[in-house]
């Protein structure tokens, strides 16, 4: 904020200059605010209105769950926004009274009181009362209570209060502690339990929590999470070499009750890269405008497969590296099915190229470079010269000749970790990355909107990316919630998977 000294310090155009550029800050503002009040509103429609009714069982929890998160989601973008007054809240209705936590659950007291009990007057302070609040934490099967009491001192002499501050928290005023949070966010990220079963798992271990209460926490944290993300994103784009890849997931179309296809895209470093971080994107379609608008001005080599999506890429100056994995698997599948002689031939060839690379994926680039032009780039030649020789002798249209033409016709991008030891010889490391949320997609098929599919991207970006690193994710997890508050903009990085140290 300007201060009134610096006010007075600027001439008359200078002054105009401010305004403008003010006012000019403040319509955007309250045009973003519109648009999300706009979205939020539609979203109260599809939760209310009688056509949600046609889903049923599972299929409406989740969806209900989904919307419930994507609301409580946009009414803290909105407080962000304005802070003073939400446009969430001229509409949402009061909120009842929050009910005592059970007395049967055990309790731990945590105390906060000023460091000093002498007041700059020099006398003692006196205890004159203390403010409690209670938080909700959670080990798996059991519910403990924190009791948070901060002391009120008073000086007699010069009537001064004295009281330790509110330390922030990811949700204001809210009940769950970071630990708490972390096991939801966890659960339904890792390990895919929709909220409703969260909530039946939480009564079971004495204290239920409605499913939409659950939704508003995930809602809130994917919000505040979203900072990280993104300096995350930052500095998987300072990388010179990434991977890329995309899975399938089902959407739902609330205004139909059908599902379509959305995909969800995985763009992360190398296995060779001390720098280990894999990022989700969420995007409606498999279009290859998804990939240009994630990746930006950046320019590298991306190990991919033969999705035309990736094509446009390659013509604005970024590096295609094609995955041998694809190539030999081609081959494995016909051995597999017809036990071919062709195909074992060939895995032996392309087992010569791995065998290489199991020797010098611990050696720094230079050496892996090295390593390679003196075996690698032979052993690529004599199957490069095979594959050649083979292909005159099938039949065109056979299965053998559909896996010999794509070796040949993608020889270049499939060679081309040859020519640079930073670049690995398939697109396994990034298939592994998926692979975990295939696995779950069942359990959150019904994204519901765009919205959630991207806070859901955003989430598991973070939690795959800790455990890249060799990290308990919910430790990290819990100590970025109850640290994130408290730290500067300027320091966030510290928080990133692969700085992290534990508080």
């Amino acid at each position: 904020m300007t201060s009134a000294l610096d006010l007075s310090t600027l001439g008359a155009d200078e002054l105009r200059q401010l305004a403008s550029r003010l006012l000019e800050e403040m319509r955007g503002k309250q045009a973003l605010i519109d648009k999300l009040t706009h979205e939020m509103a539609i979203l109260k429609r599809l939760k209310f209105a009688a056509s949600s009714e046609a889903y049923t069982g599972e299929q409406q929890r989740v969806l209900f769950e989904t919307l419930d998160t994507d609301i409580e989601a946009l009414a803290a973008e909105i407080e962000q926004l304005n802070p003073t007054k939400s446009a969430a809240d001229e509409g949402r209705k009061q909120q009842p009274k929050r009910a005592p936590l059970p007395a049967s659950l055990p309790r731990k007291e945590v105390r906060h009181d000023p460091d000093s009990t002498t007041c700059s007057c020099g006398c003692q302070l006196q205890r004159i009362g203390e403010d409690v609040a209670e938080k909700l934490d959670y080990q798996p099967g059991v519910f403990t209570v924190e009791r948070h009491v901060r002391g009120k001192w008073a000086c007699r002499q010069c009537e001064t209060l004295v009281q330790a501050p509110v330390p922030p928290q990811i949700i204001d005023k809210g009940i769950p502690t970071a630990g708490l949070l972390a096991h939801v966010l966890v659960a339904k990220y890792i390990d895919h339990l929709p909220l409703y079963r969260q909530s039946g798992i939480y009564g079971r271990a004495g204290f239920a929590i409605p499913d939409s209460t659950l939704a508003q926490w995930v809602g809130v944290c994917g919000v505040q999470l979203q900072p990280l993300v993104d300096a995350l994103c930052q500095e998987l784009l300072a990388q010179r070499v990434l991977h890329a890849d995309e899975t399938p997931v089902a959407m739902l179309k609330p205004g139909n009750g059908k599902t379509h296809r959305a995909y969800l895209w995985s763009y992360c470093s190398t296995a060779m890269n001390d720098m280990k971080a894999v990022v989700f994107d969420f995007a409606e379609s498999r279009a290859g405008r998804h990939t240009g608008e994630f990746l930006g001005d950046w320019r590298g080599t991306l190990i991919c497969d033969d999705f035309s999506g990736y094509k446009h890429l390659f013509k604005q100056g970024i590096i295609e590296a094609g995955c041998m994995a694809h190539a030999r698997r081609k081959f494995h599948e016909l051995y597999a099915n017809h036990k071919s002689q062709i195909a074992e031939e060939a895995l032996k060839l392309f087992g010569t190229l791995y065998d290489i690379e199991r020797q010098v994926q611990h050696l720094d680039a230079e050496s892996r470079q090295e390593v390679r032009n003196r075996l690698a780039r032979p052993a690529a030649d004599t199957l490069h010269a095979w594959l050649q020789a083979q292909r005159q002798r099938v039949p065109d249209g056979s299965a053998t000749a559909k896996a010999i033409n794509y070796s040949l016709d993608r020889w270049g991008p499939l060679t081309r970790y040859l020519d640079d030891g930073a670049v690995p010889i398939d697109n396994n490391w990034v298939e592994n990355q998926i692979r975990p949320i295939a696995i779950g997609k069942k359990n959150w098929l019904f994204a519901g909107s765009l919205r959630a599919g991207q806070r859901a991207a955003a989430v598991m970006t973070l939690l795959h990316s800790a455990r890249l690193n060799g990290h308990d994710v919910h430790a990290y997890m819990k100590d970025i919630l109850e640290r994130l508050p408290t730290l500067p903009a300027s320091r966030v990085t510290e928080l990133l998977p692969h700085r992290w140290t534990p508080a």
